[in-house]
């Protein structure tokens, strides 16, 4: 009797999907820039990884991997868009969003914000919350891994990562660059402060260009947040904070449209929510 390979998850499902995308798209876009042929073998051993990790009989160490692969591939895939889009040589949409901001808002908070309202102490604050991100994202995986907490760890990775696949074929398909690209960098109080040193020198070190709408910030911090109160709400308390004030953040750094806020409020809690639909006809 032959052996049964275990079935796939939704979110390993999500994965494969995004690397076939992924992988078409490269290859259609090697004249925009050579290295998408690698990134279209990236994604392609992606597919590989994911057979590899359903393949029968498996092992401690195999189901461990399972759990928290998806999840190291997070900085690979993030790379790839900057690959994708050619360096920014891909035409973005910032003049349609320019126009959502200015028909809702009557003008450009993520501009107009900070110029009418220096502050030392909210820019400091804030700056931080936004540096804070990294840490948003990886304590609740780490967390429930040192509990042994398996069943938060998959809820935790099925959640972000698809909350990250979402957010990120939007900025492969419909680009926009945002006001770090389009408005003049802010000068003066707000950018004197070592968390607003700490957030520019890692955007010149990481950023992806065309990865502004929907905030990938936001999104991926409501989903990590949503998925830490579900594990553990006493780490869900501590990170409730710098999570609401994250969309803030986002706008009044001058790092995101106030429309890609939003929007990354809207996929970071809707994602999650079709992700708990859709997992209840597969295994946990």
């Amino acid at each position: 009797m032959g052996l049964t390979a275990l079935r796939p998850r939704f979110i390993e499902i999500v994965l494969a999907a995004y690397a076939v995308i992924v992988m078409v798209t490269a290859l259609t876009r090697v004249d925009v820039n050579r290295g998408n042929l690698g990134i279209a073998i990236a994604h392609g051993l992606i597919l590989l990884l994911i057979w590899l990790l359903l393949r029968p009989n498996p092992t401690p160490t195999r189901e461990l991997l399972r759990d928290v692969a998806p999840l190291l591939l997070l900085l690979g895939l993030y790379a790839s868009l900057d690959v994708l889009s050619g360096g920014g040589r891909m035409p973005a949409h910032d003049e349609v969003v320019l126009r959502w901001e200015e028909a809702l808002f009557g003008g450009q908070p993520a501009r107009d914000w900070w110029l009418h309202h220096p502050s030392r102490f909210w820019s400091t604050l804030l700056h931080g919350v936004y540096f804070c991100y990294y840490l948003l994202i990886a304590i609740p995986p780490i967390a429930f891994l040192m509990r042994g907490d398996r069943p938060a760890l998959r809820r935790y990775t099925r959640n972000v990562l698809a909350t990250f696949c979402v957010c990120f074929l939007i900025f492969i398909f419909w680009p926009v660059g945002g006001p770090y690209y389009t408005f003049a960098h802010p000068t003066g109080m707000i950018v004197d402060n070592l968390p607003a040193r700490l957030v520019y020198a890692s955007l010149t070190t990481g950023s992806s260009f065309g990865a502004a709408f929907p905030s990938s910030h936001v999104a991926a911090t409501t989903a990590s947040w949503i998925s830490a109160w579900q594990g553990w709400r006493k780490l869900a308390l501590v990170m409730f904070v710098p999570v609401v004030l994250m969309p803030i953040a986002t706008v009044y750094c001058q790092m995101h449209y106030a429309v890609d806020a939003l929007s990354g409020i809207l996929v970071g809690v809707v994602v999650p929510v079709i992700a708990v639909m859709a997992d209840r006809t597969s295994p946990s």
